[in-house]
């Protein structure tokens, strides 16, 4: 079976890990603060605060926004359920918006159209690595007037730019995932970046109980006191898993050039099947592919997506769908009471939607036995 995503684990991945394991610290340690430095270095942020998953990340930047009850949430519909769930955390509501049907990223109209004077923030989801449309979002933000913050969901898309500047550096806060099948990975783990030293603040205080100071700062100061300021949660990433991110970090642009290339071979081939139809890739951005995603359009009954998931995996293509629109879910229609028809473009894009595998392990022969998998299920 070929997976739709994996990770990419090297001796020098086990030796960075090692060497920690070895060590004094093993959690909120040394190698936490090299790790958030180097992140933001990457992504041309000016603070990084690493987190235990990118569900705390999200769950993090709700809290540092200060989102509670009464306040609501712009989320797309197409998007993994933490998005929303961060909200909910928080006491928040989620409110879902329709998507572009050519990419199924957020689709600006549809936000600007579901602003009201409870709105506090907008969460723009990198669908499968492509940076949403910022200028956009930001001019509807700025429009409203009532302070509404940019949040970027960019777990999909390390490596990604918008108009020439890295995702990270481009909304209020950003938040990552270091899941395997993500660019990088930390086993589990997530990040959050902005510009705002209070916000930052704010995160590393909620990461750790809502307490003032971790053990490390105490253990500097020789002090044992502490305060718990806020109520926090242990979203604490460990100093293993930071090595770990550390030495994957350096492989990020060469990975992510893989990633683009595995999907140039899959674009090129499927501009001779015409029941197969790739997600549209905008001229100002660099995608960086976490995902690569298809429309199966076809009027055959055989060719549903389906008939054609089962033919696949039946071949030893392990493709996946991504997503369920949140809306959809049974929590959000009995909590929320969102119903079908609410998003159209997404309900129908779900209907049709598979991801193929791509990740960098991939040779172009895995590439290969994919194109030849899809081509035969479908033509």
């Amino acid at each position: 079976m070929i997976p739709y995503g994996r990770q990419w684990i090297d001796e020098d991945d086990i030796q960075a890990v090692v060497e920690v394991l070895r060590s004094d610290w093993l959690t909120t340690g040394p190698c936490v603060e090299s790790f958030e430095n180097a992140f933001a270095e990457q992504v041309g942020a000016n603070y990084a605060v690493a987190v235990s998953s990118g569900t705390a990340a999200l769950h993090a930047a709700m809290f540092a926004l200060g989102i509670g009850p009464g306040d609501e949430v712009i989320i797309p519909a197409m998007t993994f359920a933490a998005t929303a769930n961060c909200v909910v955390f928080q006491g928040g509501t989620p409110v879902f918006a329709d998507v572009e049907p050519d990419t199924l990223l957020i689709d600006p109209r549809d936000a600007e159209k579901r602003i009201t004077s409870k709105t506090k923030a907008v969460i723009a989801v990198d669908y499968a690595g492509q940076p949403c449309d910022y200028g956009a979002l930001k001019t509807i933000a700025s429009r409203s007037g009532s302070g509404i913050a940019l949040v970027d969901d960019a777990c999909h898309a390390l490596g990604a730019k918008y108009r020439n500047a890295p995702v990270g550096s481009i909304a209020d806060l950003s938040a990552f995932s270091f899941h395997p099948v993500k660019h990088i990975t930390t086993g589990e783990g997530g990040m959050i970046t902005t510009d705002d030293e209070d916000l930052a603040q704010r995160m590393r205080i909620f990461r750790n109980h809502g307490i003032m100071t971790d053990h490390r700062q105490r253990e500097s100061r020789g002090s044992w006191f502490y305060e718990m300021v806020d109520l926090g949660y242990n979203y604490r990433l460990t100093d293993f898993q930071c090595a770990l991110g550390m030495s994957q970090l350096k492989k990020l642009s060469e990975w992510v050039r893989r990633r683009q290339s595995i999907a140039g071979l899959y674009d090129e081939a499927f501009k001779e099947i015409q029941s197969v139809q790739p997600l549209q890739v905008k001229k100002d951005v660099l995608h960086a592919y976490h995902l690569y995603v298809v429309r199966l359009n076809s009027e055959n009954p055989h060719h549903d997506r389906s008939t054609i998931f089962r033919k696949l995996r039946n071949l030893g293509i392990g493709v996946n769908v991504h997503y369920v629109p949140v809306h959809l879910h049974p929590f959000y229609r009995k909590r929320f009471h969102t119903v079908p028809g609410m998003c159209p473009v997404a309900e129908k894009a779900y209907e049709q939607i598979i991801s193929l595998p791509l990740f960098p392990g991939m040779i172009d022969a895995d590439v290969a036995t994919v194109i030849e998998a899809v081509r035969k299920v479908t033509i």
